[in-house]
């Protein structure tokens, strides 16, 4: 089938989607219940969408288009109390994070939808080493240029979103030693990493994606595990590379940062991509996945190195002006405070140790979710 058209849509709006945990009460373990909670969830209506993922441990549930930060905020913590009391009536708890800390993924089952039976045939346990947990972020553009502009003009900033939402340092029981251990299971996809450098809509359309479905390999953008991809459909790129943040808050306030990120950019502050900024891109991915906010980046045009906290506290500075013009100050006032105070991978280390294990990690990230422990 040919590439769809890009769909205009209002530049710089916002759409969220946060994959989630479904963990049993009695042994914190990850379990299958997204079948009879996707069953409770129909009964009423849900603020916003909910759909199943590739396994039955895991959900998805997406927001309406947003411009406004207060009102993005708004509607996820609406959809956080609606699926924590959807929880509570099943005994099963909902929470996020990057990965579950001690979940084997040999036990997880394959949700029954022809998508997912046919992604598991393809890629084989890969498929099940996907019950994994990230936030993805829609941008609104206004056209297919401009989303491919802003695709490869974010492609330095890739590792602030990794480190921000790093909450993923467990892998079936063992500290990975990475904060978003999460992306290395990505990583495995054949057609993950980064979208080809064309800056033309009709180039993609025509030199890349119609050569690709010929050869078989793709049949549609879904195809893709891009860290951030063109939705045509939709009219927006797609960010994929956060981890699930342990609060909406979080969510909420990285897609802003994001948005006045998107702002900064179109207005032509810096300038435009060029395909060398990507001789440092892995380096910069992989610092960020490892060290987190302490990891160093690579600047892609002055080659300066500088750590992940600093170049995100800069960058803050910078673009305050647009998040002042967006409504969404509140937002980077949060992402000022997590880059100087650490992020959820460090809460969830803190919490194993004090509490004695990955339940009490587990067990944690559960009352952080619910409002337990608002804020950061």
């Amino acid at each position: 089938m040919a590439l769809e058209p890009f769909k205009q849509s209002q530049s710089l709006s916002l759409g969220v989607e946060l994959e989630l945990q479904l963990v049993s009460l009695s042994d914190f373990d990850l379990t299958a219940a997204s079948p009879d909670m996707l069953e409770l969830l129909r009964r009423k209506p849900f603020p916003g969408t909910v759909t199943p993922e590739v396994t039955e441990s895991m959900i998805e549930v997406a927001t309406d288009v947003h411009t406004e930060y207060a009102t993005l905020q708004a509607q996820l913590r609406e959809m956080r109390d609606t699926l924590v009391r959807a929880g509570d009536q099943l005994n099963i708890g909902v929470c996020g994070g990057g990965t579950h800390p001690f979940q084997l993924w040999s036990e997880r089952r394959i949700f029954n939808k022809p998508r997912f039976l046919e992604v598991s045939l393809l890629y084989g346990y890969l498929t099940k080493q996907f019950t994994i947990f990230g936030q993805h972020v829609h941008v609104g553009c206004s056209s297919g240029d401009e989303a491919l502009y802003l695709l490869h003009a974010l492609n330095r900033y890739v590792p602030h979103f990794i480190a921000l939402s790093a909450s993923s340092p467990f892998v079936q029981g063992n500290d990975t030693l990475f904060h978003s251990a999460r992306l290395n299971s990505v990583f495995a996809f054949p057609l993950s990493g980064r979208a080809p450098f064309l800056l033309r809509w009709q180039d993609f359309e025509e030199q890349y994606f119609a050569k690709m479905e010929l050869t078989g390999v793709v049949k549609s953008m879904k195809d893709f595990y891009w860290d951030i991809r063109p939705k045509p459909e939709y009219g927006t790129i797609e960010l994929r590379v956060c981890d699930t943040p342990l609060t909406v808050e979080r969510a909420a306030a990285l897609a802003c940062y994001l948005q006045a990120l998107c702002r900064y950019l179109l207005e032509r502050n810096e300038p435009p991509p060029v395909e060398d900024d990507y001789l440092v891109y892995n380096y910069n991915r992989f610092q960020a996945c490892r060290f987190g906010l302490d990891g160093t980046v690579a600047h892609p045009k002055t080659y300066e190195k500088r750590s992940l906290r600093e170049d995100i506290l800069t960058t803050v500075r910078h673009i305050w002006p647009q998040a002042e013009a967006l409504g969404c100050v509140p937002a980077l006032d949060h992402i000022y405070q997590a880059a100087h105070e650490g992020g959820d991978a460090n809460y969830l280390r803190q919490e194993g140790a004090e509490r004695g294990g990955v339940e009490g990690m587990v067990d944690s990230a559960l009352k952080r979710f619910r409002g337990g422990k608002a804020g950061v």
